[in-house]
């Protein structure tokens, strides 16, 4: 998991400098095409083939995680042009408390005053970072709250749909699904690029799939509960490449609010983890 976070942070920094150079919609639209033929090969390859894949008791749900999963990149890429690689995930580590305060009105599942206390923190934090109010605060601060919202809406949908679809046919869902939502928009924006672009943009999907491959590899030998808080690696990982490639600057109020809300965001996975063993027991 926490290679997995080293490769999407190297991904985050192609995307940004992909961003600035080309256009967001054309970079998306080619890294899905890679990513739908690597899920197509994958369910190919796994018992029952394509058709198994396909097969889908929820169809439409698994077409709307798609379409959420590309504006939710689409948007996150855009902050990364308008704010840089920390600022921008310093509020979109905010996502596992959207998930928490999102998952009662989504999956039915209750929330106790521990975790909505963890919530409350959380947001603090996040008002520490974006500092509304100031004089510094842009309206572009918002773009990663909204890709966090996105992301949120549809994590908790893969958790819904996973009640009946296997793993593997979200998987395909989600690359198929993606690419064709967002291939008429890439292709009303398609424009030339330098040949070394061209080779960054290879290289960008050449690390969604081992990203990818990564993360299921590592769902595969440990639970999810167990492996997600290293999911908060890719912050320093990604501000390692923001300080060295793109002059970024840590502001003090970043560091201290990411601090408190990916303290708040641990604090929540393991409270679910405490919840989810426990309904083991019973």
């Amino acid at each position: 998991m926490i290679a997995t976070s080293a490769v999407f942070a190297v991904q985050d920094g192609l995307s940004l400098h992909l961003g600035r150079e080309a256009n967001i919609y054309m970079v998306v639209m080619v890294r899905f095409w890679f990513f739908a033929a690597f899920a197509i090969l994958m369910a190919a390859r796994a018992p029952g083939g394509l058709r198994a894949a396909a097969k889908s008791a929820h169809p439409w749900l698994q077409i709307l995680r798609g379409a959420l999963l590309i504006a939710e990149i689409c948007v996150m890429v855009a902050a990364f042009v308008k704010l840089g690689l920390i600022e921008t995930h310093a509020v979109f580590i905010s996502y596992p408390l959207l998930i928490a305060a999102l998952s009662g009105p989504i999956l039915g599942e209750k929330v106790g005053w521990r975790r909505w206390l963890a919530i409350f923190v959380g947001f603090v934090g996040i008002m520490i970072i974006l500092q509304p109010g100031s004089g510094v605060f842009s309206i572009w601060a918002l773009l990663p709250f909204a890709a966090a919202l996105m992301f949120a809406v549809y994590g908790l949908l893969t958790r819904y749909v996973a009640r009946d679809d296997g793993p593997g046919v979200s998987f395909f869902w989600t690359g198929v699904a993606g690419a064709v939502a967002i291939t008429p928009l890439g292709l009303m924006h398609w424009q030339n690029m330098s040949g070394g672009d061209w080779m960054l943009l290879l290289t960008l999907c050449c690390t969604a799939i081992i990203g990818h491959g990564l993360l299921i590899k590592a769902y595969d030998v440990a639970e999810a509960s167990a492996i997600q808080p290293f999911a908060y690696f890719q912050m320093p990982f990604v501000s390692l490449l923001g300080f060295v490639l793109f002059s970024e600057v840590l502001r003090l109020n970043v560091l201290i609010g990411s601090a408190i809300v990916m303290a708040a965001g641990l604090f929540t996975l393991w409270r679910q983890r405490v919840r989810e063993k426990r309904a083991g027991r019973g």
